[in-house]
């Protein structure tokens, strides 16, 4: 059989049992005597040793074997559960992950598991090898009674009996399958082609179309022909794992010879019956028709897609809406009213097909924030420090291309909050607080945006200590309010830390977690208070394809800026331009608003028209005016990438194609003050 058709779910679910078993470490650490939970991750763990050894990966299922021993001497209290055989049990994950990632990426990397397994051996304090083999040994081999054997016909018994004259054997085979096998058919057409290697299957109950469905028990049953004998064919399903007990049987045919030669009396007497006879019978036989199986009803299943067709089904579906918004300025245009009801039918339709696939690409947070409980263990660990950990809003869902680039930024911001942030045991009970720190990680959506933030209890960012960095790194901080102070953390190679760590110090994390979340459109604002502890709040769009835009014109130029920036849009007035610190500021409702002039910025000529206009928009904690020369109107984008020649243009993030055909170009805000 062909495993590789199963392949991808068994590495889906690997991920997932691991991931699984990491959290249930974790909440046993926390509560040793919950036996349920510890229940649990021991089935998982059977799982996953089940599904590696039925795709045949015997070495992940020799560590995790190693692993249930363990397992298995804490259900039956020889060992406690505490923080070092916690710990490794830990490292025995992150070697199966490796594994099954080296699996994925199709290397042939051999991981080293000898050190690990030493370390598990090391906890239960015994150097004797539990070897699946002797769980194999025991699987019960017996003889039965021909009344379990497969039923044969005419056809088959004359098909066994010409082989036996060839010199073959009918060996009937019976295999019970361990109640816990994972992936029964995958399993069972394992033993169809190992059986099929040393003879040929005339017979099988189940049928192969209920093996390929798995409509099934665990019980199999098939007659092989072969020249093998039966201790040959039961040692050879004996060496399949999963397997919880064979039974084989010569099949000798003197019943069957017996039983056919009656049938043939039976069939020369009916012949001799007057038709006459035979309709008075017939309705005898319609008495008991035989009634046909039911298939049960399956629940609601889900269905795994590849996410490259789901790209391309949006990438067709931004084509749509393209189309669409072209349609609807030819109709403005040629002023055909008749088109009118046809084309909003067609728009309902794309609008409501749209966000169905804006939904089929959206993702629950946990898929990232999951990793981060085993993280912040591992590091307070290494750290000497109790923090207390808690994740809020893991269920808020964003598109799949933010999900996947999210989890960097957020590591950087998580290992500083616990390296930086939470002060020393120590330190902390010195300053009245609670000796155990405290990292809260929440995410909820507000508007077209996704909020995450980072909140710790811990010291807060010390201003002067910043200042002193900047004025040593050249940074000029004359005029600089301390929250503005505050956020040169972000610059590039900025530390206050003077010890370098493998946790953080190096100054090359908060740049990261800036850039990164910038590329993806975001912003990232940080607000601390010395003694109480600091905030981060990154600010994300719930998708990077479709957009609301307002479109706007500088010079003879159309460009377009998202919606999700902008707080409102005024009127210019000459008048209310002010210059401070050699910049111009706009006043508005009595609050002073940093004036970005977009024709200066972009190089491009102004239009002669008096009635301007200032785009006011908030990036992160700033807020500053756009000038703009006219305002188009409002419009649904698709953001198409500008490809590798455009790319390092940082005012832009991408262009559109309007409804008249022509490709406009998406201002990126965060870029332009």
């Amino acid at each position: 059989m062909d495993t590789s058709q199963y392949m991808t779910m068994f590495l889906e679910e690997s991920m997932d049992n691991l991931q699984t078993l990491n959290e249930s470490l974790l909440d046993l650490e926390k509560d040793p005597d919950d036996v349920d939970k510890l229940n649990q991750i021991f089935r998982v763990a059977h799982t996953i040793k089940g599904m590696a050894a039925t795709m045949g990966f015997n070495d992940i299922a020799e560590l995790t074997h190693k692993m249930e021993d363990v397992l298995s001497e804490f259900r039956e209290g020889k060992v406690k559960v505490t923080q070092k055989v916690v710990t490794i049990l830990f490292d025995c994950l992150d070697t199966l992950e490796r594994m099954v990632n080296s699996i994925e990426e199709g290397t042939d990397e051999q991981i080293d598991v000898k050190p690990i397994i030493d370390a598990l051996h090391s906890i239960n304090g015994s150097e004797e090898e539990v070897v699946e083999t002797l769980k194999e040994d025991s699987k019960e081999v017996v003889k039965e009674s021909n009344e379990d054997l497969i039923e044969l016909n005419e056809y088959d018994i004359s098909v066994i009996k010409e082989a036996k004259e060839k010199g073959f054997n009918a060996v009937d085979v019976k295999i019970t399958l361990s109640q816990n096998t994972l992936l029964k058919s995958a399993r069972a057409f394992l033993i169809v082609k190992d059986l099929e290697e040393k003879g040929e299957i005339i017979k099988s109950n189940p049928s192969t179309e209920e093996i390929e469905n798995e409509e099934f028990d665990f019980t199999l049953q098939f007659l092989i022909l072969t020249t093998n004998g039966e201790d040959e064919i039961n040692d050879l399903v004996k060496g399949i794992s999963e397997v919880e007990s064979v039974v084989v049987n010569l099949r000798g045919l003197t019943e069957e010879l017996e039983s056919l030669d009656e049938k043939e009396e039976v069939k020369e007497e009916e012949a001799k019956i007057e038709p006459k006879e035979i309709e008075k019978k017939e309705p005898e036989i319609k008495k008991s028709p035989q009634k046909k199986k039911e298939k049960p009803k399956k629940a609601h299943q889900s269905v795994r897609v590849d996410l490259e067709r789901i790209d391309n089904l949006m990438n067709m579906v931004s084509e749509l809406v393209i189309y669409r918004t072209r349609l609807e300025q030819i109709v403005i245009d040629n002023k055909s009213t008749e088109l009118n009801e046809t084309l909003e039918q067609v728009g309902r339709t794309t609008s409501d097909l749209q966000d169905l696939v804006m939904k089929i690409r959206m993702l629950p947070l946990d898929v990232v924030f999951n990793r981060f409980p085993r993280m912040i263990r591992d590091v307070s660990v290494e750290l000497g420090k109790e923090i207390n950990f808690v994740v809020e809003g893991a269920d808020t869902e964003l598109d799949r291309t933010v999900i996947d680039e999210i989890g960097e930024p957020l590591i950087h911001l998580l290992r500083n909050a616990a390296d930086h942030g939470i002060e020393s045991t120590e330190d902390r009970i010195k300053a009245g607080k609670n000796p155990v720190g405290t990292i809260k990680l929440t995410a909820y959506q507000e508007g077209t945006k996704a909020l995450i933030k980072v909140v710790d209890d811990g010291a807060g960012i010390n201003v002067e200590r910043v200042r002193a960095k900047a004025e040593k790194n050249g940074i000029n901080t004359e005029g600089m309010s301390e929250n503005d102070i505050k956020n040169l953390i972000f610059a590039q190679g900025f530390s206050t830390n003077e010890v370098v760590t493998d946790i953080s110090g190096r100054g090359v994390g908060m740049d990261v977690v800036k850039t990164k979340i910038a590329s993806l459109g975001g912003s990232v604002e940080l607000v601390s208070e010395e003694g109480k502890g600091s905030v981060f709040t990154i600010r994300l769009p719930l998708t990077l394809q479709i957009i609301q835009a307002l479109l706007v014109k500088i010079g003879e130029e159309t460009f377009a800026i998202s919606l999700g920036f902008i707080d409102r849009v005024i009127s210019y007035n000459e008048e209310s331009i002010k210059k401070t610190n050699g910049k111009e500021v706009i006043v508005y409702r009595d609050n002073v608003i940093p004036l970005v002039r977009l024709n200066n910025r972009l190089n491009i000529e102004s239009a002669p028209n008096d009635k301007k206009f200032v785009i006011i928009v908030n990036v992160g904690d700033k807020t500053f005016g756009l000038l703009v020369d006219s305002l188009v109107g409002q419009q649904e984008i698709v953001i198409k990438p500008l490809g590798k020649t455009l790319k390092n243009m940082r005012e832009y993030i991408g262009a559109t194609i309007l409804g008249n055909g022509l490709v406009t170009l998406i201002l990126d805000v965060g870029a332009l003050y």
